[in-house]
């Protein structure tokens, strides 16, 4: 069976981009198991990164995360956040990325999330015993890998120049949906009336 994207494909970010976009569950019959065993950490941050990017597309926040096996490198799971697409105060792209990928073991497996994960991420990663997660934005957002690591979570930071540029663009242009996403309508209500700036980090 010829497959669009063969073992032998050349790993670019236009195919990176497009396997980003590519639903989890067709991915096998669209791209090669071979070509997934080629894709190193950078390669599986730019998708994130490219998730992150789909996200700032359809007007949410731009953080974008993939569960790969570290076995066979096949990618389980990936989604973005849709705070504003899906109206849900909770989807962030680590709880999209393991809702897409279900109920497994996820003791043999690596996220990748385009941005440090918040508190809740933070716990739900340990709380489903990911063996480690790798970062690819600490410069606009950092905190929890520390704890995590104490939890005995493997973490590796691998900045992607793609994702830390839009994280940062999109708090500049859309500062009240940032401070939403990170704690909630009533911090941008009350910044509004008066809080500090500090509230916002």
């Amino acid at each position: 069976m010829n497959l669009l994207i063969e073992e032998d494909a050349t790993v670019s970010d236009a195919v990176l981009k497009a396997i980003a976009h590519i639903p989890t569950r067709s991915l096998l019959a669209i791209v090669a198991q071979g070509f997934f065993e080629k894709l190193g950490d950078r390669d599986f941050m730019r998708i994130a990164a490219w998730l992150a990017q789909k996200s700032f597309d359809e007007g949410g926040c731009p953080i974008g995360a993939l569960i790969v096996d570290n076995a066979t490198q096949q990618i389980l799971g990936k989604g973005h956040n849709t705070l504003v697409q899906g109206n849900d105060p909770y989807n962030h792209g680590e709880t999209a990325a393991i809702r897409d990928a279900g109920r497994r073991d996820f003791s043999q497996t690596t996220i990748y999330t385009s941005l440090s994960p918040c508190d809740v991420c933070a716990a739900l990663l340990h709380m489903r015993q990911f063996d480690r997660v790798v970062v690819g934005d600490v410069t606009n957002a950092k905190g929890n890998e520390e704890l995590l690591r104490a939890k005995g979570v493997r973490v590796d930071i691998l900045e992607d120049s793609m994702a830390v540029a839009l994280y940062a663009k999109y708090r500049r242009e859309r500062p009240d949906l940032d401070m939403e996403d990170w704690k909630g309508v009533a911090a941008v209500r009350k910044c509004k009336e008066g809080g500090s700036e500090a509230e916002r980090s």
